[in-house]
């Protein structure tokens, strides 16, 4: 920490991010004007695909100010992430944070972690067993069917937003108009400008592939890592170094992952805004060697097949086994 805090590392500001806010509006204004050229064409498809990969880079946004990394003012990271979160992509901000925290307090724990509790997926023997009889198919070859299901992860999030809006409607009222209002402009403007088969097929692609997107960004972190045992005591920087990875590809793979692929380091300083992890990274890396602290990196396609891995071993606890006396 007194190293990184002497680097200046852990400075928050604005000016900071605005190139990136501007990169967002410009990429934004692109897309509006072939959207708006192309007008009711099949080759409206690529531009919905255009528009998933800025709604992710929205997204990244929501999760810094999520982290209090933009603004020095907790309240103007607050009311900055609901409005890009709920406004620009239509998730809501409050739930995300709240579910993101726990996440950070204790990462792979499938006790706390609710990335690693049990849904589609199982993340460890003892989810794979309990599964439903209609998830137990999918939990056989989940490692098969990860990439697939990913195309449904935007789904996931809206309904988990609307749930979360509508649990607290009085604690979450800004939020809900924000969700509203982002629905009714975004449906209004498809059907208005497309036919509605065309309307239709955008709205698939586009949030599919966010979805997609959002997912092999986030995948990469701590799939495939260690998994704290239950009772299991790790001081913090044990506990958050070995469950997360860092991918390695330069700046233009920071750029198009939000940062994340510094996970390590994001862990470890979770308000250190992103555009300072790749200086912070040689900090930590060479801490980690003094102490005997196993400091993992790999390339995207290898993050991938170890979470593919992981996962087809814990999917076969879920499969039938042969009987021995057949």
């Amino acid at each position: 920490m007194k190293q990184v805090q002497a680097a200046g590392l852990l400075e928050r500001s604005l000016a900071g991010y605005l190139p990136r806010i501007a990169g967002i509006a410009g990429l934004t204004a692109v897309g509006a004007t072939a959207f708006w050229w192309l007008g009711s064409s099949w080759w409206q498809l690529v531009v919905a695909a255009w528009f998933a990969a800025i709604a992710a880079q929205i997204g990244f946004l929501g999760h810094d100010a999520g982290h209090q990394q933009i603004f020095r003012s907790h309240r103007w990271n607050v009311r900055f992430g609901t409005v890009v979160s709920a406004a620009g992509i239509g998730l809501s901000y409050g739930w995300w944070v709240e579910k993101h925290t726990r996440h950070h307090q204790r990462p792979n724990d499938a006790d706390v972690d609710p990335d690693v509790q049990r849904g589609a997926l199982a993340w460890n023997a003892e989810q794979a067993r309990a599964q439903p009889a209609l998830l137990r198919a999918v939990t056989a070859y989940q490692a098969q069917l990860f990439f697939p299901l990913l195309l449904l992860e935007a789904v996931n999030l809206h309904v988990n937003s609307l749930r979360a809006v509508l649990a607290r409607p009085r604690r979450r009222w800004a939020e809900g108009l924000l969700l509203a209002g982002h629905a009714a402009v975004f449906a209004g403007v498809l059907l208005w400008w497309l036919s509605p088969l065309q309307a239709v097929a955008f709205l698939v692609v586009n949030q599919g592939l966010l979805g997609f997107y959002l997912g092999c960004s986030f995948a990469p972190n701590h799939k495939g890592m260690y998994v704290p045992q239950p009772g299991e005591q790790l001081d913090f920087l044990r506990r958050q170094v070995l469950t997360s990875r860092n991918v390695v590809g330069g700046r233009p793979l920071a750029v198009v992952l939000g940062g994340l692929n510094y996970q390590i380091e994001h862990h470890l300083f979770p308000s250190m805004p992103s555009r300072n992890l790749a200086r912070c990274r040689p900090l930590v890396r060479d801490f980690c060697a003094q102490h005997g602290i196993p400091y993992c990196e790999t390339g995207l396609l290898r993050s991938y097949a170890c979470g593919l891995r992981y996962l087809s071993a814990v999917s076969r606890t879920a499969r039938p086994q042969p009987d021995p006396a057949g």
